[in-house]
């Protein structure tokens, strides 16, 4: 019984490694990540629910969201070498389902949008990354390796390995991962690059671009009529297919109109 609890606690400091590039040594996650501190209090109430000591369970959930700020449904299931980055103000509700490897920021909701019965809550495949104030409602799926940008709010599922951003959120610009020599940069913040952006940017950079283009060409062309139509003085002859109309002055100084 030892023995696995104390493996379990080595994953979960271990983890912490390569997702967070403050930490400094293993007594400094022990004693100083609310992250650490709230996983420790959901396994204690998990047990108790699965034992059906539910209110045991929520009261022991309940001192984890006093001692840390998160809050972590006893119901909820959750996997391995599960990482809450700060953690202040993570919300976990009961029906919500987190693979292997997950990385969540404070600020993060992962709840439900109606009272029906049964499941509520998003689940989290393995490696998914959330980023700080994000949104995941509803009886959704977010595949494996996703990342969700910062403040993004996911009502849909999400297919693996996409960067969703926006609200609602929609999928950024598909960019390679950052590497540093074979090992893939851990996206904090579920932000793959630096300069990410939404499909709906995309286009609307796309339709400015098209709408200066056709600027400069209508500009063009009007400048060509401008130069066929110019009229040097009395007599000036242009071809017959041209149906410009050029102004001329007069001896009187009037302004009058000739068919060129």
């Amino acid at each position: 019984m030892a023995a696995p609890m104390f493996k379990r606690i080595r994953e979960d400091i271990d983890c912490v490694f390569g997702r967070d590039p403050a930490v400094r040594s293993r007594v400094e996650v022990f004693f100083c990540y609310p992250g650490f501190h709230a996983i420790r209090f959901y396994l204690v109430a998990n047990a108790l629910w699965r034992w059906r000591f539910r209110l045991a369970g929520r009261f022991i959930s309940h001192l984890g969201r006093w001692f840390t700020g998160i809050e972590i449904h006893p119901g909820a299931k959750i996997g391995r070498r599960f990482f809450i980055d700060h953690g202040m103000g993570v919300v976990i509700g009961e029906t919500a389902e987190i693979g292997d490897d997950v990385t969540l920021y404070h600020g993060v909701t992962l709840g439900g949008v109606t009272w029906t019965p049964g499941k509520r809550h998003p689940s989290l495949g393995n490696n998914v990354v959330v980023g700080a104030g994000a949104q995941v409602l509803g009886p959704i799926t977010v595949g494996e390796g996703a990342r969700i940008g910062a403040n993004a709010i996911v009502l849909k599922d999400v297919a693996p390995g996409l960067t969703m951003v926006g609200v609602a959120a929609r999928p950024a610009a598909a960019k390679p991962r950052a590497v540093d020599g074979d090992a893939v940069t851990f996206p904090a913040y579920g932000a793959s690059s630096p300069d990410l952006s939404d499909s709906v940017t995309r286009s609307i950079d796309n339709l400015v671009h098209e709408v200066g283009r056709l600027q400069a060409r209508v500009e063009e062309l009007e400048q060509d009529v401008n130069d066929k139509c110019a009229v040097p003085g009395e007599g000036a002859q242009v071809d017959g297919d041209s149906n410009c109309e050029t102004v001329d002055q007069d001896n009187r100084g009037e302004r009058r109109s000739a068919n060129c």
